[in-house]
């Protein structure tokens, strides 16, 4: 069975691009993968097709208002994950993406302006994921993060499935460095136990510059 990804967006240009290129259109194209792209102000009840309103208590920004939301995932009739990508949820990690992978549905609520109606994250979402430490102009950006590393993990996305299992946070922590042709470039040459055809020592030597580079980042 495909998974299907439910987006809730004020921006559905925002992904027809990316979406239908590289990794993301293969999947899409092998069967594993179908896109539901839906336009929250379809689900607003005005002429102006209003998505957002002042805050409570003052203060600057916009704020986006429950009700779009909750009728768009009523329509869905979608089961969770139901995902807000918020700069308050915990850090998307690679154990997400498997999760997502294994699953038969994922919805994303894309928020965007000052903020969501907390209600939103409270009473509607199940989770809410963030990209780090930082503030997007909106979560289209991270949605999009979070469906290229979720259906690279699916049949058919990568000719190349041993690419994505010696990836870095694929069971381990980081991946070892990568080098390539030429040999040498401007003086800067490539390890000589990689070009050794010793396939005992290459594989010990990446498995040790794995652990440093782990370790280093911790």
């Amino acid at each position: 069975m495909a998974l299907r990804i439910n987006v809730v967006t004020i921006f559905p240009e925002f992904f027809s691009g990316p979406l239908g290129i590289s990794i993301p259109s293969r999947a899409a194209a092998a069967g594993s993968v179908t896109y539901n792209i839906v336009d929250l102000r379809d689900f607003t009840h005005d002429k102006h097709r209003t998505v957002d309103d002042y805050p409570y208590g003052g203060g600057a920004g916009m704020v986006m208002k429950p009700q779009p939301f909750f009728e768009a995932v009523e329509s869905l009739a979608t089961k969770p994950p139901i995902v807000l990508l918020s700069p308050r949820g915990r850090v998307f990690s690679h154990a997400d993406a498997e999760r997502f992978a294994a699953g038969e549905e994922l919805t994303l609520l894309c928020g965007h302006y000052k903020d969501v109606d907390q209600r939103v994250a409270e009473h509607l979402a199940t989770e809410e994921i963030s990209l780090g430490d930082f503030v997007l102009s909106g979560g289209e950006a991270a949605a999009l993060a979070v469906i290229d590393a979720t259906v690279r993990l699916l049949p058919g996305a990568m000719s190349d499935i041993e690419s994505a299992r010696t990836d870095s946070f694929f069971g381990r922590g980081l991946s070892a460095p990568s080098y390539t042709r030429p040999p040498e470039f401007q003086g800067h040459t490539v390890p000589e136990v990689l070009l050794s055809g010793d396939h005992a020592r290459i594989a010990k030597w990446r498995e040790e510059q794995a652990d440093r580079l782990t370790r280093k980042r911790n």
